[in-house]
């Protein structure tokens, strides 16, 4: 799921006044600077319009801009906030700091500042995609696929848009209406590979793991080392029984993008099946601390403590799993655990 930045471009500075001048053109080269893909030389143009005036929201947001960039999410919030601060009204900060705390995992705040930009600008598609982004993390599924049926309305031409409610309803175990979503995202770009990743996910959930393996190829042809395509073919070829072979795609994963949950997950799964249980917990607990909300995850990390005797641990984790509408577990673990 892709998040979307705003930065400020200004092309005319039509005042006399000398200090608003200098502002607008130390803003205006900075922002020159980030197209040509000078960070440097843009941070030092905005940098110097907050000599000028500290309370300049559009350098300091264009500045946030920069660090979130860079991957910087606690330099970005600071920076976004002091725009805020210096100016309440300044949408731009908000609805780039919605996707800062979501990038933190700050879930209900990042949900907090997107409902104050929709709020002022209810005809804004990408506030209403990034608010299903935010809800879906949350678990909001319905929240989610509303948000993104507004998002659809305003612009449905976005295949983004099309994929990501495909994606809900795929959470929501909805397979034929995720797949009708992702015809709708096929009209409007073929080629785009998270179609082929989410119908992969689908056929995944059906067990299809031969048909989930050439829609996986397909995206990686489209996306070669796309870290969370190789993921999802690492999981696919261990549930064929390709245990190594699955391994070393999610291991690559891993090394593109150390941050991804997901594929701590995946590498959980592998170790669940050639009975290192040991392994299995640490890297479930891994991928819940950098994300709570894996699919599937708690109800994996109940397995593993339930194959090592450690069957209180199990019983807390497959009830959280079962709150969360995995449906994995039996009826005899259910009972087991009464």
């Amino acid at each position: 799921m892709k998040i979307h930045i705003i930065i400020i471009l200004l092309f005319g500075l039509g005042c006399s006044d000398n200090r608003e001048a200098r502002l607008q053109k130390f803003l205006l080269k900075g922002n020159l600077s980030l197209k040509e893909r000078n960070t440097d030389q843009a941070v030092i143009y905005l940098k110097e319009a907050l000599v000028i005036d500290p309370c300049f929201s559009d350098a300091l947001n264009n500045l946030g801009t920069v660090e979130f960039q860079r991957k910087r999410w606690e330099e970005a919030l600071a920076l976004y906030t002091r725009a805020i601060a210096c100016h309440p009204d300044f949408l731009p900060a908000y609805f780039n700091r919605a996707n800062t705390h979501y990038e933190l995992k700050e879930y209900f705040s990042a949900q907090k500042d997107i409902e104050k930009v929709i709020a002022e600008r209810p005809d804004t598609a990408v506030a209403y995609f990034i608010q299903g982004l935010i809800e879906a993390k949350m678990r909001n599924y319905p929240a989610a696929v509303t948000a993104f049926n507004k998002a659809i309305l305003l612009d449905s031409s976005n295949v983004e848009y099309w994929i990501n409610r495909g994606t809900i309803r795929y959470y929501q175990q909805d397979y034929l209406g995720a797949e009708r979503d992702l015809r709708g995202a096929v009209q409007r770009n073929a080629s785009e590979p998270n179609i082929f990743n989410t119908q992969a996910m689908i056929e995944i959930a059906r067990g299809n793991h031969e048909k989930a393996l050439a829609q996986i190829e397909e995206a990686l042809r489209l996306s070669p080392n796309q870290p969370f395509f190789l993921n999802n073919r690492g999981f696919i070829l261990l549930m064929q029984g390709h245990l190594q072979e699955g391994l070393e795609d999610i291991d690559h994963s891993i090394l593109l993008d150390p941050d991804n949950g997901w594929a701590y997950r995946n590498k959980g799964v592998y170790y669940l099946l050639t009975g290192d249980n040991k392994n299995a917990i640490r890297m479930f607990q891994q991928g819940i601390s950098m994300d709570s909300f894996i699919d599937k995850i708690h109800f994996y990390l109940g397995m593993a403590y339930w194959k090592s005797n450690q069957h209180k641990e199990a019983c807390e984790q497959f009830k959280l799993s079962d709150k969360e509408g995995d449906k994995m577990t039996t009826a005899d673990q259910i009972k087991s655990c009464r």
